[in-house]
């Protein structure tokens, strides 16, 4: 809302007008370019450019055309040497003197048509990868607090302590000063990395051997205990080095998918125990001394099937949803050429 009494040099805006804000960002390497979507009018600070098309153009197209990055390379020519590092900085008239290829109107009509119904499906495809999720959580919370899954009457259960059904390590980190300790062929897996299969750095067989770093197998059963991602638990998918920020956990006889799935479903309820405000480090102690109840393995191997089949179906929409946003970048930069 601007103020009333200040509105002096203020644009009027209507509906399907467009305003180009050339202020940098990670997302607008060159500014964002939008159409207003409203019937009322607005009212638009002059620091903005604003303009129009004309009766030819599809104001979808040109909405759609201003998604790509078909119209960078023009700005980054023609705007002005010394521009500030988060703005943009080009004139109007040369803003305006921007060449545009223009297929026919109804090849323009076609086109942004078929984006829109793509974005239609990517929206989709968001909401039921989100879906699936909530779902997941919904069984977990069955299984794990709630009791109210339905677990075989003949299941028999005991009630443990992690810290006498489990072999627990921690790692450490070589001296980063020295250089011959890195660029090995080791992985070394960080807090953040426990769920991928890739690391940022890897060790060699110096670093390893000199430092507190440990070895964990692909398999292996992982919590982070530090930063953002304290609490969060998966089974490793490579065989890499650990640092002090990664808890390794090996049951003796509980299934590693089972205590990962209840350490997942646990996760919110060991930070707001153990870290205050959710700030803080969580420890091996902490992980040990958690006392939970375990069905037999016959049971544990049901969960772990029944939870696997879902995390299987979040996979594949997951994947779904990354190949049509991977189609609509493609097609935003051969449309527009």
């Amino acid at each position: 809302m601007a103020n009333s009494d200040n509105t002096s040099g203020y644009y009027i805006i209507r509906q399907n007008d467009f305003v180009y804000n050339p202020r940098k960002s990670s997302d607008a390497p060159y500014g964002p370019i939008s159409s207003y979507k409203y019937a009322e009018d607005g009212i638009v600070s002059p620091l903005y450019l604003c303009f129009h098309a004309k009766d030819e153009i599809n104001p979808l197209y040109y909405e759609w055309y201003f998604r790509s990055s078909a119209w960078h390379r023009y700005i980054y020519m023609s705007g002005d040497s010394g521009a500030r590092h988060d703005r943009v900085s080009i004139k109007d008239d040369t803003f305006f003197a921007m060449p545009i290829n223009l297929p026919s109107e109804q090849e323009q009509s076609k086109i942004a048509s078929f984006l829109q119904s793509l974005d239609e499906r990517i929206a989709a495809q968001e909401k039921l990868v989100a879906s699936l999720k909530k779902y997941k959580k919904g069984v977990m919370r069955a299984i794990f607090r709630d009791k109210s899954f339905v677990f075989p009457k003949a299941t028999v259960w005991k009630s443990i302590h992690l810290g006498d059904e489990c072999v627990f390590f921690s790692g450490g980190t070589p001296k980063s000063t020295d250089s011959s300790y890195y660029g090995g062929s080791i992985p070394f897996i960080r807090s953040g990395e426990i769920h991928g299969e890739k690391t940022e750095l890897f060790l060699t067989e110096a670093g390893l051997q000199n430092s507190s770093a440990k070895m964990v197998s692909k398999g292996d059963l992982l919590i982070a205990l530090y930063g953002a991602t304290s609490g969060e638990v998966d089974i490793s998918k490579i065989d890499g080095a650990i640092n002090q920020a990664i808890l390794c956990i090996r049951p003796y006889d509980m299934s590693k998918q089972y205590l990962r799935y209840l350490l997942e479903d646990s996760k919110d309820d060991i930070i707001n125990t153990y870290l205050q405000g959710g700030q803080g480090n969580l420890s091996a102690e902490i992980i040990k001394n958690l006392r939970v109840d375990i069905p037999d393995s016959t049971a544990q191997s049901s969960v772990v099937e029944f939870l696997s089949m879902i995390e299987r179906r979040i996979e594949m929409s997951v994947e779904e949803y990354e190949q049509i946003q991977a189609m609509k970048r493609s097609l935003l930069q051969q449309l527009f050429i």
